[in-house]
């Protein structure tokens, strides 16, 4: 499973990316409105920072399908041809991702809430489908059992598009899909990080450095003891 990155926060991106083994960032409207900069001065600085071979993922804003090519064809322009063009799984976006398809562009479908959504955006040339797993349990419905049964769909009927998860509010989601073997998932740095955290860990570490300390002398380590 791709681990990637759901903000747009440059210093938090830097951050992650310098203890994780990250796959790339992922953003949408209001992520970016969120970050207060406009837009592609935002994603310029992410994508210089990523590299051109990591993924990006971006999200059009225009509501018809001839709109939508219109964006994607910016974002391109400005980010790179190999940039991933978020279009909603809506029927204006199925109509620009089959024109987006034919001209060979990266396609992420966005805002799925249903696994017909997902399969039809498969269908009309999508790379991935991208669930809101805990909007979907708002909903009264299981995120994480809709993202699983996506991705199901997608090896039944031999497509070759990919579920990038999104929408997380804690850990054991993200693990439920890692054990499932899903394509990706997009995660807010605060649950990225809560991925890692655990008390006992902590509480082990403690243990140890205080005994090697109390042989060893504070503040020595393996590097300087005798």
């Amino acid at each position: 499973m791709k681990l990637i990155i759901d903000d747009a926060d440059i210093k938090k991106i830097k951050e992650l990316y310098s203890i994780f083994a990250i796959d790339g960032v992922t953003t949408n409207p209001s992520i970016l409105a969120k970050n207060g900069r406009q837009p592609y001065e935002t994603l310029r600085e992410i994508r210089e920072f990523i590299g051109g071979e990591a993924e990006l993922h971006v999200q059009v804003t225009a509501e018809t399908a001839e709109g939508m090519l219109e964006d994607a064809h910016k974002i391109q322009e400005e980010l790179g041809r190999n940039t991933y063009v978020k279009v909603p799984a809506t029927s204006e976006g199925l109509k620009a991702m089959k024109a987006l398809s034919a001209e060979g562009a990266n396609i992420t479908a966005t805002a799925i809430y249903t696994q017909m959504q997902a399969f039809l955006a498969g269908k009309a040339g999508a790379h991935y489908a991208a669930p809101y797993v805990n909007r979907i349990d708002n909903l009264g419905a299981n995120g994480v059992k809709t993202a699983k049964s996506i991705h199901d769909i997608f090896k039944k009927n031999g497509l070759k598009t990919e579920v990038l998860a999104a929408s997380f509010k804690n850990s054991q989601q993200v693990l439920e899909l890692c054990e499932y073997g899903i394509g990706a998932s997009t995660i807010s740095p605060d649950v990225i990080e809560g991925l890692i955290k655990n008390d006992s860990v902590t509480m082990a570490v403690a243990g140890f450095t205080k005994d090697f300390e109390a042989l060893c002398g504070t503040g020595v380590t393996m590097k300087n003891c005798k």
